[in-house]
C-alpha cells in the first residue's frame, strides 16, 4: 500500500478514490490515482507531499486502534527467540487492533498462516478492517474466545496477550507441533510465576522469561548521551517449548 508524507514529516494513509487534504492543502484524487512510490506531489498551496511504499511498521503507526499495542522491542524478541519463519503457522490471542498479527503475517509470508482470536466484537471489526486495508490475505481474525478451544493443529507458535494465559496451557500444548513455541506477554510478575509453574507441570521445556528495557541515545553536536526519558517496563515475555 501507499502512504503520503508531507514536508513536516507527518504521514497519512492514502485513501483510494478520495482527495487528500490537510492544513497544508489539497491534492485531487485524479492526481493520486497514478502516483507511484518516490513521486513528489504538490498541494494547491504548493506544499510538497512524498509518496511512499508503506511497510508493516508504517501502516501500524497510522492504522485505527482503540487499545495499546506491543512495541517493536517486544515483538522483535518474540520473532527472533522462537525462530519464526516463512511458511509457519501462528495462533495469537487477543488480537486488539491486529498489530502483532500483522507482524507475524509479514514474517511467515504467503506460504504461512496467522489465526488471531479476539473476544471483543468491536476490536475484531477494527482488526479485520486493518488487515484488509493493508492487504494481507494470510490472516484470519476470529471473534472467538480462545479459552473455548483452539481450532488449529500442528502450530509453530502460539502467542498469548491475555489476563490469565495460564488457564489454557493444556489446549496450547495440544495445539502445538513438536518443537513448537508458546510465547506470552504479561505485565505483572505474578502472572509469570503462575504460568511458569503450570507450564512445568504440563510438560513444557526450555521455559524462560525475559524483560526488554529500551534506551535510545541522544546525538547532538556538543555530545552524545542516553536520552533522559526511556521506554522502561512494558511487560514480561515468557517462552516455553513443546519437545
Amino acid at each position: 500500500m501507499r502512504i503520503l508524507m508531507d514536508d513536516r514529516g507527518k504521514k497519512y494513509i492514502l485513501d483510494e478514490g478520495q482527495d487528500f487534504h490537510n492544513d497544508l492543502g489539497i491534492i485531487k484524487k485524479e492526481e493520486l490515482e497514478n502516483c507511484v512510490p518516490g513521486d513528489i506531489l504538490k498541494t494547491h498551496k504548493e506544499h510538497e507531499v512524498k509518496v511512499i511504499q508503506a511497510n508493516v511498521n508504517d501502516f501500524i503507526e497510522l492504522m485505527e486502534r482503540k487499545c495499546s499495542i506491543l512495541l517493536p522491542k517486544d515483538i522483535g524478541i518474540v520473532i527472533a527467540y522462537t525462530g519464526l519463519g516463512c511458511g509457519d503457522k501462528v495462533v495469537d490471542a487477543g488480537t486488539g487492533a491486529g498489530a502483532i498479527a500483522l507482524h507475524f503475517a509479514n514474517v511467515v509470508g504467503k506460504e504461512g498462516e496467522v489465526h488471531s482470536y479476539e473476544i471483543r466484537e468491536d476490536f475484531t471489526k477494527i482488526a479485520q478492517k486493518n488487515v484488509k486495508q493493508f492487504g494481507f490475505d494470510n490472516i484470519t481474525i476470529k471473534n472467538q474466545d480462545i479459552k473455548e478451544g483452539i481450532d488449529e493443529e500442528e502450530v509453530d507458535l502460539i502467542f498469548l496477550d491475555l489476563p490469565k494465559p495460564y488457564e489454557m496451557m493444556e489446549s496450547v500444548f495440544d495445539a502445538l507441533k513438536s518443537g513448537g513455541w508458546l510465547a506470552v506477554y504479561a505485565p505483572y510478575i505474578e502472572q509469570v510465576q503462575i504460568l511458569n509453574r503450570i507450564a512445568k507441570k504440563i510438560g513444557f521445556n526450555e521455559i524462560n522469561t525475559i524483560e526488554c528495557i529500551l534506551r535510545e541515545m541522544e546525538v547532538k553536536s556538543k555530545g552524545t548521551r542516553p536520552k533522559t526519558r526511556m521506554v522502561g517496563h512494558t511487560g514480561y515475555l515468557s517462552f516455553a517449548r513443546k519437545l
